[in-house]
C-alpha cells in the first residue's frame, strides 16, 4: 500500500523499508486517512477552505523547512489559488528563523528561555490573503517557533479575526498533522539511508 508518506521519501513496494511500515499497518493507513480527511476529501469546508488547508500546510513544512512536504503542499495551494501560494512565497523569507523560542513558567526550566522572532505577517501579506488567514498564519508561526508561548490568547485572536471555535480546532489540527508528516517523512528518510 502506498501513500504520501511512501511517495515523498520514495519507499519503493517490496522494498526494505516498505516491510518495516508493512509492520505498523494501522499507522501507515491511519496517516493517511488523517491526511485524506483534513486535506485532500475534508467534510466540512465551513471550518476552513481547500485554500486555507493547503496553505497551512505549505506553511508549517516550509517554516520548518521540510522540502518534499512543502513542494508537496505548495502544489496543492497553487492548484487551489494561485493569488494566496504567491503572497505566502512573497512573505516566507521574513518569517524564517530558527528556534524552538519562547518562555516557561518560572522555575528550573526558565533557564533554557529564549526570545526570538515573534512574526506577524506583514500588511502585503495580509492585503492579499485577509486577516482570517494572517492570523491562522501567524498561528502556525507560534506553534512552529515558539509552542511554548502558546496560549488561551493566541486561540482568541483566531477567533476575532472569524475562525469559528471548530474552524479553530482545524487550524490546530492541521499545524499539528503537518508537523507529525514532516517528523515521520525526516525519519524514514533517515532509515532508508541507514538500510
Amino acid at each position: 500500500m502506498s501513500d504520501l508518506i511512501d511517495d515523498l521519501v520514495g519507499i519503493a513496494p517490496g522494498s526494505p523499508l516498505d516491510a518495516l511500515r508493512a509492520k505498523r499497518p494501522v499507522a501507515r493507513s491511519d496517516a493517511q486517512a488523517t491526511y485524506d480527511g483534513l486535506i485532500t476529501t475534508p467534510a466540512d469546508l465551513d471550518r476552513a477552505t481547500v485554500a486555507e488547508r493547503a496553505a497551512l500546510g505549505y506553511w508549517v513544512a516550509a517554516l520548518s523547512r521540510a522540502d518534499a512536504l512543502a513542494a508537496h503542499y505548495r502544489a496543492l495551494l497553487d492548484a487551489a489559488d494561485p493569488g494566496v501560494r504567491a503572497a505566502i512565497d512573497a512573505a516566507l523569507p521574513g518569517a524564517l528563523t530558527t528556534g524552538p523560542y519562547g518562555a516557561y513558567p518560572e522555575g528550573p526550566l526558565s533557564i533554557e528561555d529564549e526570545d526570538g522572532l515573534h512574526w506577524i505577517a506583514p500588511t502585503a501579506l495580509r492585503d492579499a490573503i485577509g486577516s482570517r488567514l494572517s492570523a491562522a498564519l501567524e498561528h502556525a508561526h507560534l506553534l512552529t517557533y515558539r509552542p511554548r508561548d502558546a496560549s488561551p490568547d493566541a486561540l482568541q485572536t483566531l477567533l476575532d479575526a472569524g475562525w469559528s471555535t471548530d474552524g479553530v480546532v482545524t487550524v490546530s489540527q492541521l499545524v499539528a498533522f503537518t508537523h507529525f508528516q514532516l517528523r515521520v517523512i525526516a525519519g524514514l528518510s533517515v532509515l532508508k539511508e541507514a538500510i
